[in-house]
């Protein structure tokens, strides 16, 4: 085992490969407060690429709701509790990852979810933490009870368990741009890897019997275009682009502007030591600090403490990096703000967009003399 430093952990831990990171690592922010879960994500990306024999069950995109919503069933409960307790010092992750917690047998700490498991990818939708037949159903802020919607795709990880489990080796990650991939013609169907990702998204097609996942669409990537299930995004939650590590990140970088400059978007679950490239803004309307804190780390509280500020003041660069989420199809790797006006532009320097920050609200008159009409929406 060699010894890797993983920044969402703050400390080195235990991986079967040396740390090796590509030039640069493809990444999205998904802002949880914006999701409507209307699956138009799941859908784009289910007609694009999972759409043939054997692929039927597949949802390398998938919507859910949580607390209780779960795709394969209860997947990340199973994962939790086979990694016992997880504890964090401050920033810093003290427990045991999936590696370091595996058996001498196994490479990575994981199990294998049943067929039946990935047959109700809608269990637990818009079910509340708590029962709505309690006595004191009032509405409050934060809520008593609420639910909130999470998008999930391939992470991408920098130390993917999917790529250290295989023994055949047909699992890698890109160097160019860090998506991981696998080799259909060396894949064998073992189904390690299905076994090792605690996020279980890497499937196996009982068709053709290999191993197939989200490869981040990454022949628009090439184009310098953005995957189909951002692009497709109805509620513009989604912003995607390139990552850099802690003491390289760009200030003008949108995703590092976002993940390390006002730390506002956290990696899902990273006390299982994959250290993944997909990165969520808490929801601001969940009151409870343990559930969140298990889910995005010990900055779960900063980051929507930040991001409400935002939304309540005139911290125009933070909106401005969000406001720029599925505003082109086009990958922006470079925003500016200047006055009131945000831009984005691709790696070539062109200029995709360019939109003022707050759209200006005109109260008209609810009497149009012109037109001796009253108006109804007068906003």
């Amino acid at each position: 085992m060699a010894e890797v430093w993983n920044w969402q952990l703050n400390r080195t831990m235990q991986y079967h490969y040396d740390e090796v990171r590509p030039r640069r690592q493809a990444a999205a922010v998904f802002d949880t407060n914006k999701c409507i879960g209307c699956q138009t994500c799941t859908m784009a990306c289910k007609t694009t690429w999972t759409s043939g024999h054997g692929q039927e069950y597949m949802l390398w995109n998938n919507v859910e709701t949580k607390p209780w919503g779960s795709y394969p069933l209860a997947w990340d409960v199973k994962a939790l509790q086979l990694l016992g307790p997880q504890h964090w010092d401050g920033d810093t992750y003290t427990g045991d990852t999936i590696f370091e917690a595996a058996p001498e047998d196994k490479r990575a700490l994981g199990y294998a979810p049943s067929d039946i498991e990935f047959a109700y990818p809608n269990r637990g939708e818009d079910e509340v933490n708590v029962s709505i037949t309690r006595e004191k159903y009032h509405l409050k802020m934060p809520h008593d009870m609420w639910f909130f919607y999470l998008p999930r795709v391939c992470n991408h990880c920098t130390y993917p368990a999917c790529l250290e489990s295989c023994s055949r080796q047909s699992i890698y990650k890109r160097p160019e741009d860090g998506v991981v991939l696998v080799d259909q013609d060396r894949c064998r169907g073992y189904r390690v890897c299905y076994e090792a990702c605690p996020y279980k998204k890497i499937f196996y097609n009982h068709t053709t019997k290999v191993a197939e996942k989200c490869v981040f669409c990454y022949p628009a990537l090439e184009q310098g275009i953005q995957p189909r299930c951002m692009r497709s995004c109805i509620g513009k939650i989604r912003s995607f682009g390139y990552v850099s590590t802690p003491d390289e990140a760009r200030d003008d970088n949108p995703i590092d502007f976002l993940v390390h400059v006002r730390k506002v978007a956290l990696p899902l679950y990273p006390q299982f030591g994959l250290e993944p490239n997909v990165y969520y803004i808490p929801p601001i309307h969940v009151d409870s600090d343990p559930f969140l804190t298990m889910l995005f780390g010990p900055g779960a509280r900063r980051a929507i403490d930040t991001y409400v500020a935002a939304m309540e003041g005139d911290d125009r660069e933070l909106l401005a990096a969000l406001l720029l989420a599925v505003s082109s199809d086009r990958i922006m790797t470079r925003f500016s703000v200047d006055d009131d006006m945000v831009s984005g532009y691709t790696d070539d320097g062109e200029r995709a967009v360019h939109m003022p920050i707050r759209v200006p609200n005109v109260e008209r008159s609810p009497f149009d003399p012109d037109l001796n009409v009253y108006r109804l929406n007068t906003t």
